[in-house]
C-alpha cells in the first residue's frame, strides 16, 4: 500500500493501487481487507513510523531540540454512512471555500527535516479529533472524548517520546489553559520535554509577577500582579522595540520586537515569554513556554509553522491521503438538518456488532491516513537525500525549483524506476511479494497494441 500510494497516478481509491502496481484483480479484495483487519494495531504501526523518522530521515534541530509542527485540517466528505462526519465551520478566507461543510476534523503532527532553505515537513501522525466522542466509551475503543486542542498536545508528546526533546510549533488556536495544563502534565509524567511556541490573540490579557510579600502580612500569597493588555504594549513600549533582520519564509525580513515575561491563564498563571513583533504594517504577539529562549529564535521558529500547510496540500493533491471511502451500514444515514440539541447518530448505536463495524470503519480511515503519511514521508526523504541524483530526471518545468525536488517530481521518478528496481531486487521480500501478485507481462501476441 505504501508503494502503491507513492506512485499512483490518480486518486480513485484502492483500485488505483491495483492498476499502478499491475496487480491481479483478486488483490483488490485483499487490500480492502487489509484496512479493516484485526491482525494489526494503529498504535504499533505509528510507533514504528516514529522510529523510522528518527533513525533514517535527517531531522532539523534547534538548541538540541527537534521541531514538531501541529495543526488541524478539515476534509469535506459527502458520505452519509461514514463515521465521524459532522458539520464543520471553515475559517479560511479563500472565496472558493464555503462557510460550512460536512466532513472530518483531522489533527496532524509533522516533523521538520532537512536544512534551512531545503526543508520538508514529514507527516508523523494524522487522527480524527472530532465527531467520535460518543464512541470513546465503547468496548475496544481507542478513541478519545477530549477536545481537539488537548488531543493535539497529547499527539505531539507521543511523537516526542520516540523522537526526543522537541519544540511544538502551533497557531494561536492552541494557546489555552487546557493545552498548557496537559503539556505540563505530560512533561512531568515522561522523561522527554516538549516546549510550545505559538501565537496569542490581539485581545490577550496577562499579568505581571505579584509584588513581594511584606513580612507579617496576613492572608495567602498573591498569585498574580498587575493586569496587562498585551496589545497595548505596542504603543506604551514603542521606544523599547529592538530592530532586527531575521530570515523568515525564505528571505531576510526587517522586524522590530519587544520581549517580556508575564503570567498567563486564569487560575493557572503560568509564566510565558511574550514577543511583540512589528513587521511592516503587521503586528503579532508570539508566545513561548521556554523562558530562556531568545526572541529572534522564537520569531524564526514560528515562521516554520507554515510548512505544515504545504504538507497538507501535497498530502491531498499528490498522495491522495484524504481520498478514502470507508463506510458501514451499521451507521444511520447522516441528517444534514440535525440540531445541536438532538443526539448524534453514534449515541443511538447499542448493538455490539454495529459498534464493532463502526470502529473498524474508523480504523480503516485512520489507517489509510497513516499509510499515506508513511508514503509521503518516504517520498520527502528521497527528495532530501537524493536531490542531486534526481536532478537529471525532472519533469519539464518552465520555472525549475531552486530548493529540493518537489513531491510530484519524486513520484514521477519512482514511477519510471520502480519496475527496474523490481527486476534487480528479487531478494527484497516486499518487492518479491508484489511480483508474486502482479499480472503476467504482455507477450509477443500483444505487440500489435503498440
Amino acid at each position: 500500500m505504501v508503494l502503491g500510494l507513492a506512485i499512483r497516478t490518480d486518486k480513485l481509491g484502492v483500485t488505483s493501487v491495483v492498476r499502478d502496481l499491475s496487480l491481479k484483480p483478486e488483490a483488490y479484495t485483499c487490500l480492502l481487507h487489509f484496512f479493516k483487519a484485526d491482525s494489526w494495531r494503529l498504535s504499533e504501526i505509528r510507533q514504528c513510523w516514529y522510529r523510522a523518522i528518527r533513525n533514517f530521515i535527517p531531522l532539523l534541530k534547534e538548541t538540541e531540540r527537534f521541531l514538531l509542527v501541529a495543526d488541524g485540517v478539515k476534509q469535506s466528505k459527502e458520505a452519509r454512512r461514514m463515521p465521524g462526519v459532522k458539520r464543520l465551520h471553515q475559517e479560511s478566507e479563500t472565496q472558493t471555500k464555503p462557510d460550512t461543510i460536512f466532513g472530518h476534523m483531522w489533527g496532524g503532527v509533522g516533523v521538520l527535516a532537512g536544512v534551512l532553505g531545503k526543508m520538508a515537513c514529514i507527516p508523523a501522525s494524522l487522527r480524527i479529533h472530532d465527531g467520535l466522542q460518543d464512541a470513546a466509551e465503547w468496548e475496544g475503543s481507542w478513541l478519545s472524548a477530549e477536545s481537539h486542542v488537548v488531543q493535539m498536545i497529547r499527539n505531539c508528546c507521543e511523537a516526542a517520546q520516540v523522537i526526543g526533546h522537541s519544540f511544538a510549533l502551533m497557531d494561536r488556536y492552541f494557546l489555552s489553559v487546557p493545552a498548557l495544563m496537559t503539556l505540563r502534565e505530560e512533561n512531568k509524567r515522561n522523561s522527554f520535554g516538549v516546549e510550545m511556541i505559538t501565537k496569542a490573540k490581539k485581545s490577550c490579557v496577562a499579568y505581571r509577577e505579584p509584588p513581594p510579600r511584606v513580612p507579617g502580612q496576613k492572608g495567602r500569597p498573591r498569585l498574580k500582579g498587575e493586569c496587562v493588555k498585551v496589545a497595548t504594549l505596542f504603543e506604551t513600549m514603542k521606544s523599547a522595540f529592538v530592530p532586527a533582520r531575521i530570515e523568515m519564509y525564505g528571505k531576510l525580513q526587517d522586524v522590530c520586537f519587544y520581549c517580556i515575561d508575564l503570567l498567563w491563564g486564569k487560575k493557572l498563571y503560568q509564566p510565558l515569554r511574550f514577543v511583540l513583533v512589528k513587521m511592516g504594517a503587521t503586528n503579532s504577539i508570539l508566545v513561548s513556554t521556554r523562558l530562556d529562549l531568545d526572541p529572534e529564535t522564537i520569531i524564526r521558529l514560528y515562521s516554520y509553522r507554515f510548512r505544515i500547510e504545504t504538507m497538507f496540500r501535497e498530502l491531498k493533491q499528490q498522495i491522495g491521503g484524504f481520498a478514502y471511502r470507508f463506510w458501514t451500514k451499521s451507521l444511520a444515514k447522516l441528517n444534514h438538518f440535525r440540531k445541536k440539541t438532538e443526539p448524534s447518530p453514534l449515541a443511538s448505536i447499542t448493538l455490539e456488532k454495529d459498534r464493532g463495524n463502526i470502529l473498524r470503519a474508523v480504523r480503516a480511515i485512520e489507517m489509510h491516513a497513516l499509510v499515506a503519511s508513511i508514503a509521503m514521508g518516504i517520498v520527502q526523504a528521497v527528495s532530501l537525500k537524493c536531490a542531486d541524483s534526481l536532478a537529471e530526471m525532472y519533469r519539464w518545468q518552465r520555472t525549475p525549483c531552486k530548493e529540493k525536488p518537489s513531491e510530484a517530481n519524486v513520484m514521477h521518478c519512482l514511477r519510471r524506476q520502480l519496475y527496474a528496481v523490481l527486476a534487480k531486487s528479487s531478494k527484497n521480500s516486499i518487492l518479491h511479494l508484489i511480483q508474486q501478485h502482479q499480472t503476467s507481462p504482455w507477450g509477443d501476441s500483444d505487440s500489435w497494441v503498440a
